[in-house]
């Protein structure tokens, strides 16, 4: 199950989201930054650990066959309940072929789900969005590409699709940023704690 930190007596409504396989990665080193930048600001939040729950990623074939009618989230109804509680969603994970990770593809495939991101009109296709209560949207993603790669050859494609995609169908009220930590194969310590106080601006704004 999800951890759960529970401050000052509040229901949680900060959804932290993070995939990464290794418990020593960088990964879950930024997301003990965010945790910790979360617990001074006091505010109550979530943290679903992809791996660590076992979520799976792929679609099942009762999911697929209900998606545009009845959606049969049975699944998927503790992660979803979790979503829904959410204010403020923060995604950790590491970008892999410039791509988010099969774990966290699948989540926002199983859970980012009709009747629960977002409502279907079956005879157009056309979709409302239904996260009305997301507030805002923090990305933090690292890779081993440089930032000339990411940002001038690809043009961002995971930002285009969180921000421009996903987040503008589910949830267009939501304010939305993205951290990105390049080049992490030569890491030192002095680029990495720049970018620790980048996340922890960023968690500072979060109530």
């Amino acid at each position: 199950m999800a951890e759960s930190r529970t401050l000052r007596n509040a229901e949680p409504n900060c959804l932290i989201v993070s995939c990464h396989p290794l418990k020593d990665s960088l990964c879950h080193h930024l997301v003990s930054r965010v945790e910790a930048g979360l617990a001074a600001n006091g505010v109550a939040y979530e943290h679903l650990d992809l791996y660590e729950h076992g979520f799976e990623a792929a679609l099942t074939a009762a999911e697929r066959a209900s998606y545009f009618g009845a959606f049969d989230g049975s699944a998927t109804s503790a992660e979803t309940a979790q979503l829904k509680r959410a204010e403020t969603l923060i995604l950790v994970f590491p970008t892999w072929w410039f791509g988010m990770p099969a774990l966290l593809k699948g989540w926002f495939d199983r859970v980012l789900a009709p009747g629960v991101a977002f409502d279907s009109v079956a005879e157009t296709g056309a979709i409302t969005p239904a996260l009305g209560s997301l507030k805002s949207c923090l990305a933090i993603t690292t890779m081993t590409s440089p930032w000339k790669i990411d940002r001038l050859f690809l043009r961002q494609p995971v930002k285009r699709v969180l921000k421009g995609a996903i987040l503008k169908a589910c949830a267009p009220q939501a304010a939305f940023e993205m951290l990105s930590l390049y080049g992490v194969a030569a890491l030192d310590e002095v680029r990495l704690e720049a970018f620790c106080r980048r996340i922890d601006r960023a968690v500072a704004q979060i109530r």
